[in-house]
């Protein structure tokens, strides 16, 4: 009897820190729901299929398709195969590391290609303005937006050096992790 006691507490601090889980995503522009998939799955002690995280979760099937799709393109859940059934099932990438460094790569590089591609088509525009329009406020304000781009790609050029850094795991000899009992943590 105490047995099952201590199993109904473990899983109602699994229910905390997944509740948790999903409450940071939030951070991250992951929807709540989202969250709770990946919280589940995080804590499954074998592979899900769609059915199952969809009973624990207490969401549609279409939602949590919907939601797995989303951890899939982030590489928070990978899809593996089991044996002996047909239907897909899930697991939860648990390095976390690895999935900060996935999200926070992606929205790095979405957000370079944004800019550069205004950049690109506006550049032109302004060039021409700079070099020969007749009035002086129209280039006054084509050079400081051309200089205003420039620096922009400063900053774009530093964040690629970060993603770089990120994905090759590089970041790790700058800011090492401690593990608890105190080494560092060589981050594969």
């Amino acid at each position: 009897m105490e047995l099952d006691n201590d199993i109904q507490k473990v899983e109602e601090s699994r229910d905390i820190l997944i509740s948790a889980i999903a409450q940071t995503m939030v951070i991250y522009g992951v929807t709540p729901s989202v969250g709770r998939i990946y919280g589940v799955l995080y804590f499954a002690d074998k592979p899900l299929n769609l059915d199952e995280i969809k009973d624990q979760v207490a969401m549609s099937k279409g939602s949590v398709s919907t939601g797995l799709r989303d951890l899939l393109d982030t590489e928070m859940v990978i899809k593996v195969w089991k044996k002996g059934n047909r239907k897909d099932h899930y697991i939860a990438e648990k390095d976390f590391f690895k999935n900060f460094f996935a999200f926070f790569v992606k929205k790095l590089r979405q957000e370079r290609n944004i800019i550069s591609r205004a950049n690109q088509q506006v550049e032109g525009t302004l060039k021409d303005i700079a070099a020969n329009t007749q009035s002086d406020k129209a280039k006054e304000m084509a050079q400081g937006d051309l200089a205003d781009i420039e620096q922009t790609m400063v900053y774009f050029d530093w964040t690629l050096k970060l993603a770089n850094a990120m994905e090759t795991r590089e970041i790790f000899e700058y800011f090492p992790v401690k593990r608890k009992d105190g080494d560092n943590d060589e981050q594969d």
